[in-house]
Protein backbone atom coordinates (compact mmCIF):
# COMPACT_ATOMS: atom_id res chain seq x y z
CA UNK A 1 0.00 0.00 0.00
CA UNK A 2 1.38 3.27 -0.88
CA UNK A 3 1.39 6.44 1.30
CA UNK A 4 -1.46 8.05 0.29
CA UNK A 5 -3.50 4.89 -0.53
CA UNK A 6 -6.81 5.18 0.81
CA UNK A 7 -7.35 3.23 4.11
CA UNK A 8 -10.20 2.65 6.65
CA UNK A 9 -9.51 3.76 10.11
CA UNK A 10 -12.06 3.56 13.02
CA UNK A 11 -12.34 6.94 15.30
CA UNK A 12 -13.89 7.61 18.15
CA UNK A 13 -14.77 10.96 19.88
CA UNK A 14 -15.00 12.15 23.30
CA UNK A 15 -16.20 15.22 25.29
CA UNK A 16 -16.34 18.26 23.23
CA UNK A 17 -15.60 16.63 19.87
CA UNK A 18 -18.20 14.13 20.31
CA UNK A 19 -20.94 16.75 20.49
CA UNK A 20 -19.47 18.55 17.71
CA UNK A 21 -18.46 15.45 15.22
CA UNK A 22 -22.14 14.52 15.98
CA UNK A 23 -21.14 11.10 16.59
CA UNK A 24 -19.95 8.60 19.33
CA UNK A 25 -17.51 6.69 16.66
CA UNK A 26 -16.96 6.46 13.00
CA UNK A 27 -15.30 4.08 10.50
CA UNK A 28 -13.73 6.93 8.00
CA UNK A 29 -11.98 5.92 4.61
CA UNK A 30 -8.92 8.50 4.26
CA UNK A 31 -5.81 9.30 2.41
CA UNK A 32 -3.99 10.80 5.56
CA UNK A 33 -0.66 9.75 6.36
CA UNK A 34 -0.96 10.70 9.25
CA UNK A 35 -3.10 11.16 12.49
CA UNK A 36 -2.53 15.47 12.58
CA UNK A 37 -4.11 14.59 8.53
CA UNK A 38 -6.65 12.93 9.52
CA UNK A 39 -7.51 15.28 12.48
CA UNK A 40 -7.89 18.00 10.01
CA UNK A 41 -9.49 15.83 7.18
CA UNK A 42 -12.18 15.17 10.62
CA UNK A 43 -11.91 19.10 11.63
CA UNK A 44 -13.14 20.08 8.33
CA UNK A 45 -15.78 17.29 7.62
CA UNK A 46 -17.59 17.82 11.08
CA UNK A 47 -16.22 21.51 11.84
CA UNK A 48 -14.41 20.43 15.01
CA UNK A 49 -13.02 23.60 16.41
CA UNK A 50 -10.07 22.79 18.52
CA UNK A 51 -6.76 23.17 17.83
CA UNK A 52 -4.39 20.31 17.17
CA UNK A 53 -1.97 21.62 19.34
CA UNK A 54 -4.33 21.12 21.96
CA UNK A 55 -4.85 17.23 21.51
CA UNK A 56 -3.80 14.40 21.90
CA UNK A 57 -3.94 11.09 20.22
CA UNK A 58 -4.12 7.59 21.07
CA UNK A 59 -3.49 4.59 18.34
CA UNK A 60 -4.73 1.45 19.48
CA UNK A 61 -5.11 2.13 22.91
CA UNK A 62 -1.31 3.55 22.96
CA UNK A 63 -0.50 7.34 23.20
CA UNK A 64 0.90 8.29 19.97
CA UNK A 65 2.29 11.16 18.29
CA UNK A 66 0.07 13.45 15.84
CA UNK A 67 2.73 13.02 13.28
CA UNK A 68 3.02 9.24 13.20
CA UNK A 69 2.00 6.90 10.75
CA UNK A 70 -1.60 6.01 10.49
CA UNK A 71 -2.34 2.43 9.35
CA UNK A 72 -5.14 0.86 7.72
CA UNK A 73 -7.45 -0.59 10.70
CA UNK A 74 -6.19 1.71 13.17
CA UNK A 75 -8.20 2.87 16.09
CA UNK A 76 -7.75 6.49 16.51
CA UNK A 77 -8.86 8.14 19.65
CA UNK A 78 -8.48 12.19 19.81
CA UNK A 79 -8.38 13.10 23.29
CA UNK A 80 -8.99 16.81 24.28
CA UNK A 81 -7.91 18.51 27.05
CA UNK A 82 -9.58 17.28 30.30
CA UNK A 83 -11.67 19.77 32.36
CA UNK A 84 -12.91 19.95 35.82
CA UNK A 85 -12.35 20.35 39.47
Amino acid sequence: MSEHAARVVHVRYFAVLREQAGCTEESVTTRAATPAELYAELAARHGLKLPESLLRVSLNEQFADMQGPLRAGDRVVFIPPVSGG
